[in-house]
């Protein structure tokens, strides 16, 4: 419930995870993606204000909070899933749980990058969808895999 989630907010976690919405943004910037392609992955701020939201959501029941987090970015695009890059979030920190981003290319897209991945270096910015889905892994419990489809 709404009171619930107010008792368990930290600030701390808010500044926190907007500086880990920027190193998001920054791996999306320089992501590789094919063999020798590199595109510029955009984020729309509705996708961001929504990432954001549910990083905070998933790291309130946590022992060190967001700080505890690794996170791992993914695209998909089809069938495929390529890993895009991997965040501690607190280096200092022991990681208590690993988020899996996996963010979508937007559909509108995909005849338009199909060739991104057989042939030549390209640069190229392509849009993200605002649709994605987290996949949160205690690492210091047996509990099943909690998955998250936004």
């Amino acid at each position: 419930s709404l009171p619930d989630l107010d008792l368990l907010h930290d600030p701390e976690d808010e500044l926190l995870c907007a500086n880990v919405m920027d190193l998001v943004q920054a791996t999306l910037g320089r992501a590789p993606l094919g063999a020798k392609r590199c595109s510029r992955l955009l984020m729309p701020a509705q996708l961001l204000a929504q990432v954001r939201t549910e990083l905070l959501h998933l790291a309130c029941s946590e022992p060190c909070g967001l700080r505890g987090a690794l996170l791992d970015l993914c695209v998909e695009h089809g069938k495929a899933c390529h890993d895009v890059g991997h965040i501690a979030v607190d280096p200092a920190v022991v990681p208590t749980f690993q988020l899996t981003l996996v963010l979508r290319l937007d559909s509108s897209l995909w005849p338009k990058i199909q060739g991104l991945f057989t042939s030549g270096p390209a640069f190229t910015p392509l849009k993200l969808s605002t649709g994605f889905r987290v996949i949160k892994k205690k690492l210091y419990s047996s509990e099943q895999l909690l998955i998250e489809e936004c």
